[in-house]
């Protein structure tokens, strides 16, 4: 980890009340999880990415058209787009490859095919970028971070986030994947409506498919990284006229 990076807020390693010491790899553990939980202050509980409105017009009824949708979104988006994006994004910080972190920013926001989904992605990334400054204060990387147009995204700005915390490539990919599915989880939750049970058994299901989509992910050839998911986009742009909705996109 960089020097720069070792604010006690993001290492919690320290002797504990009762004099035990927390392990290197607990730490690492502690930190993925502070980033992949609903908690971490970025909004995304706001965002159903179109979920919502595959509801609404009654492509998902219920509980196994929830499991459905949301495997297919994992596979289809987050593993072909998503994932070897932030993969990459940690290599070019850890590099400190400014000029491809501005690249791949670029990349991800000319993918996104709705306004709603931009501006999700913009808004996410700029409250991550915000709560990792007293995280990494005095990282050279924060400005860079800040400085991207139109906005730092969300996955750029979580690459630099497990950068930050030590995390190791496939792991972060994993705690990346699952923030989604949890967040996703609670969005049906609400909007179809689900049972918290049924909603366990659809997160349970996708916890198990997430290792084949990030291996899926990493095993892309240079090049390999796409963005189409044309169901994706009309309901999203559905989503933006929508007469009644509980989320933002």
């Amino acid at each position: 980890m960089s020097a720069h990076c070792r604010s006690e807020a993001l290492r919690p390693e320290r002797v504990s009340a009762k004099g035990s010491q927390m392990s290197a790899g607990d730490g690492v553990l502690l930190r993925l999880l502070r980033l992949a939980s609903p908690a971490l202050p970025v909004g995304g509980f706001s965002y159903s990415e179109g979920l919502e409105a595959a509801i609404d017009g009654a492509r998902v009824r219920d509980e196994a058209g929830v499991a459905a949708w949301l495997s297919d979104h994992l596979h289809l988006v987050l593993a072909r787009a998503d994932l070897p994006l932030l993969a990459e994004a940690m290599a070019a910080w850890e590099a400190r490859d400014i000029e491809r972190i501005a690249s791949l920013n670029d990349w991800f926001a000319d993918t996104r095919e709705t306004s709603e989904l931009r501006l999700q992605a913009e808004q996410m990334g700029r409250s991550l970028a915000q709560w990792l400054a007293p995280q990494c204060e005095g990282d050279a990387r924060l400005a860079a971070l800040a400085g991207l147009r139109p906005a730092p995204l969300w996955p750029v700005a979580f690459a630099l986030a497990l950068t930050c915390s030590d995390a190791p490539l496939r792991e972060g990919l994993v705690a990346y994947a699952f923030a989604w599915a949890e967040n996703m989880v609670q969005a049906a939750l609400k909007a179809v409506p689900l049972g918290q049970s049924a909603g366990q058994r659809v997160l349970s299901a996708l916890a198990a498919e997430i290792p084949d989509a990030v291996d899926a992910a990493l095993a892309l050839p240079p090049g390999g990284r796409q963005s189409f998911a044309p169901m994706l986009a009309v309901v999203s742009a559905q989503h933006e006229t929508q007469y009644s909705r509980l989320f933002r996109s």
